[in-house]
């Protein structure tokens, strides 16, 4: 089934949908930069993933979207989200908000290729040649040479790291489920039940942990709504897609094209400069994607 979904698809259109996966999945950092001053992270999820449903609710009525099967399949399907956007995304959001620094948090995130690698054999029988693992660790060191000048070591707490860790396991564990267990899920479906479930889990932490307060500023309205319709719509519909028709460690691979995608995207917007190591390291990691997806 997995090879005949592949074969429908053309080259060309497999490159287009991961450009657009990787520019969308990396503006969640600007964002997450517009909107966090204006409310706290759970918080700011909770009303990210409202956004969303209510986008996809109806449209999941008007294209009469095809939900799955059994209770089993279901349940799946919910796994996968509470790993692969639950726990990605409270790791990421509370780890920075508890100081961790923006690069250190990209650091160890950035693992997730490389693990992804490494389980993608025994669990998923699929084979990462010599020339991919090359393509791997290049692809690192390019994402570390581009976050380089925001690794901060220093006054890092065991809890902020810790919460990278969880985001670390969450996505790599839940890309490697989705990809054994929903391989014939409708991407459509799977969003919005994933979208369901992380409301569910983060709108009770911030009800629980929280004031719930939010400045509605045109920042935040900004941040928002491209949270809700660019990321958690948009995004990881693209990364269910993907994930169903490719080998793991390729779709994974197409992260470490996120933060030289972002700087681009603070130079533009923020007017941050490029320091030649950062310049360098996106030359190594387009480098090292081209070889792992070649």
């Amino acid at each position: 089934m997995n090879q005949e979904k592949s074969q429908t698809l053309s080259l060309g259109m497999m490159v287009v949908l991961s450009a657009l996966f990787v520019f969308f999945w990396a503006s969640g950092f600007v964002a997450a930069k517009y909107g966090i001053p204006y409310a706290e992270p759970f918080t700011f999820l909770t009303l990210r993933f409202v956004l969303a449903l209510v986008i996809m609710v109806p449209l999941t009525i008007i294209w009469k979207v095809e939900w799955p099967k059994s209770l089993r399949s279901l349940l799946h399907i919910m796994v996968a989200g509470l790993l692969v956007q639950t726990a990605y995304l409270i790791g990421v959001f509370y780890g920075i908000f508890l100081g961790l620094s923006t690069g250190v948090m990209a650091l160890i995130v950035g693992l997730q290729p490389l693990v992804t690698g490494s389980l993608a054999a025994p669990i998923l029988g699929e084979k990462v040649t010599a020339r991919q693992w090359v393509g791997l660790g290049l692809g690192f060191i390019g994402l570390g040479l581009v976050v380089a000048e925001k690794v901060e070591f220093a006054g890092q707490g065991a809890w902020a790291i810790s919460f990278a860790g969880l985001a670390l396991v969450g996505i790599t564990i839940g890309t490697v489920y989705q990809k054994r267990f929903c391989a014939d899920i409708d991407a459509r479906a799977a969003v919005t039940v994933q979208n369901a479930v992380s409301l569910v889990v983060i709108g009770m932490l911030a009800a629980g942990f929280e004031t719930m307060h939010v400045d509605w500023t045109r920042e935040f309205i900004f941040a928002l709504t491209w949270s809700g319709i660019g990321l958690s719509v948009i995004a990881l519909a693209l990364y269910f897609f993907l994930v169903q028709r490719g080998a793991a460690a390729q779709v994974t691979s197409l992260i470490y094209l996120s933060p030289p995608t972002t700087a681009i995207m603070g130079w533009l917007m923020f007017g941050e400069t490029f320091a030649i190591l950062a310049m360098t390291g996106m030359v190594i990691a387009v480098a090292g994607v081209a070889l792992v997806n070649r």
